[in-house]
């Protein structure tokens, strides 16, 4: 098939971009906010310009137009490039590495954008792209200076469990925690602080925030990832979020769609199957991706999971077009970019290899091909069936449309994003620190024996955290244990228990080891107060405690506002955001 003329493609531009990453109308709450841009950093761009959409790009030009400008000019390997965004390696963009050498046929992150234009590239630490502020900015500066189509660059930065900028960025709590507030301010806020942060690094996409409501306490997976178990509730989150990273400048996406949150298997390792009936899906899972949608989300993110009842092929809904098509495109009206998860995750791999994967997800209704684990393969496969009409020319230019339109409604495309300072002080700004220490004060959850505190006496601490809490708790001695406490080092808690008279044991997704922790200080006869880090479902099966307090998370701003709590200096007022029966 032939490719169509500019003339056409504005055509087609002009009936896609409605629905896609546009800001939508003021959700009611007025979100607090930091000045523009951190000190140090440079801007090209006024505020008022961060949450710009299709309608109106930063430079002035609608983002249809720049769209389809761009998609006139590429050649068809340059628009399948566009589909893709894979994980390069090393510190410098024009730094040799043996990885990109193996998977791509050149050196460095810089040479293999320059080879295959892709769509973009997402960060991460294992990949040995995260270093400091400095060097980070300077590598995403050095990989758009490397591309012909400016690229979208993307981060896991969840916050919480899943936070892959570590210390470079403020601690800010994770999706449960922000749950616990019940209030959507406090979503957004969070969202814009970490999008202010992640766009003065260069990096102008989050992968967040997670739509799905974990309703499994068994969930290996998402748990504390989740805003929580009431679809409603979660909603309100996830709309509100998606309103914060726009309020920053910066493109969000909402996953894992149809949803993850009930299931029992990590689709990292193996195959999810959920048997939500249709009514079922559209009472549980599908509201907070509708919220999503209305609010004019960027990116839905797919999941690797079987939802037999919703398309009966048992194909993973990542390749089935009968819910990325069916359900998200016409049933939700959603026309903005499609992602896969990760295409290296057990969960999409079972069935086909890893070329046939990529071309079956853009069949299905895939924009944007994520991580595949051998690039060279999947680029040529799709490279091949569009060649062959397998694939059409309309329908790739449909998806290099809506990245375009994406990348253009964001300052992607003419340069209007920030140009990265990297500054250390920009990114762990005082106001934004704050910000996040009030929603963690805020997010402590009275759990269990709340009249019982606060603690009294000489305090001992131990579990996984042990030593990082009793530093912020006077006087307080520890026993730190790890994540599997030691029979050893459970016996040793047992003996400083006895000069204690209160023992706080930390808790993080407790499995035996720490449930025999719990128990075995319970038996010492001293008052036991759990702090949970994690997804609080732990403290329903663990025995032997007095008191329990859930905070979500181990990061340094939980755990200050959890000392703040033993020790009297706030009230908990979170509220749980899941079901949960303790002893």
């Amino acid at each position: 098939m032939a490719v169509p003329s500019p003339a056409a493609v504005l055509v087609l531009v002009a009936t896609m971009t409605a629905g896609c990453a546009a800001t939508s109308a003021t959700s009611g709450e007025a979100p607090s906010r930091t000045n523009a841009a951190p000190s140090g950093v440079a801007t090209t761009s006024a505020p008022a310009s961060a949450g710009a959409s299709p309608a109106a790009s930063p430079s002035g030009t609608s983002p249809g137009a720049e769209a389809a400008s761009r998609l006139a000019k590429m050649s068809l390997e340059e628009k399948v490039g566009q589909l893709f965004m894979p994980v390069l390696y090393g510190p410098r963009a024009e730094g040799a590495h043996g990885e990109n050498q193996a998977r791509f046929g050149v050196g460095s992150p810089a040479a293999a954008v320059r080879k295959y234009h892709p769509g973009g590239v997402i960060l991460f630490p294992w990949a040995g792209n995260v270093g400091d502020a400095r060097q980070l900015a300077a590598l995403t500066r050095g990989l758009q200076k490397a591309a012909k189509v400016p690229l979208l660059i993307g981060v896991d930065q969840e916050n919480g469990v899943v936070s892959r900028l570590g210390s470079i960025v403020t601690d800010v709590p994770g999706s449960m925690a922000i749950g616990a507030t019940r209030d959507p301010a406090a979503a957004r806020s969070a969202a814009r602080v970490t999008g202010e942060e992640l766009r003065a690094l260069g990096i102008n996409l989050d992968f967040a925030p997670v739509a799905d409501v974990n309703v499994n306490p068994a969930n290996p997976v998402i748990g504390a990832r989740s805003f929580g178990s009431d679809p409603k509730r979660v909603s309100a989150m996830v709309g509100a979020a998606v309103e914060g990273f726009h309020d920053a400048g910066v493109g969000s996406a909402a996953k894992h769609f149809p949803g993850h949150g009930d299931t029992r298997v990590d689709s990292h390792s193996g195959l999810p199957v959920i048997q939500h009936t249709r009514s079922q899906w559209q009472r549980l899972d599908a509201p907070p991706f509708k919220e999503a949608v209305r609010r004019g989300v960027d990116i839905v993110m797919s999941a690797h999971v079987v939802m037999p009842k919703l398309d009966p092929s048992g194909d993973p809904a990542t390749l089935s077009k009968p819910i990325l098509t069916g359900l998200l495109r016409d049933e939700l009206g959603f026309d903005g970019v499609v992602s896969t998860d990760a295409l290296d995750m057990q969960g999409v791999r079972e069935k086909y290899g890893d070329a046939e994967v990529a071309v079956r997800a853009v069949l299905a209704g895939v924009d944007l091909l994520l991580m595949p684990p051998n690039f060279r393969k999947a680029y040529d496969a799709v490279l091949g069936a569009v060649k062959s009409g397998r694939i059409s020319r309309e329908r790739l230019d449909r998806s290099v449309t809506r990245l375009l339109t994406l990348k253009a409604a964001r300052g992607i495309l003419d340069g209007s994003q920030t140009d990265p300072g990297g500054d250390d002080q920009a990114v762990r700004s005082k106001a934004h620190r704050t910000t996040a220490q009030r929603i963690a004060d805020r997010s402590v959850t009275p759990v269990k024996g709340a009249k019982s505190l606060p603690v009294k006496g000489h305090v001992l601490v131990t579990g996984p955290a042990g030593r990082r809490l009793a530093g912020m708790l006077d006087g307080a001695s520890a026993a730190p244990t790890g994540d599997t406490p030691t029979s050893s080092q459970i016996a040793s808690a047992g003996s400083a228990a006895a000069r204690a008279d209160t023992v706080v044991v930390t808790t993080r997704d407790a499995g035996p080891a720490q449930a025999s922790l719990v128990s075995a200080m319970g038996g010492t006869g001293k008052k036991v107060v759990v702090v949970s880090m994690g997804a609080p479902y732990e403290l329903a099966r663990l025995r032997g405690y007095d008191a329990a307090l859930a905070v979500y998370s181990d990061g340094d701003a939980s755990l200050r506002a959890a000392a703040k709590a033993l020790t009297g200096a706030l009230t908990p007022k979170g509220t749980l955001p899941v079901a949960l029966r303790v002893p």
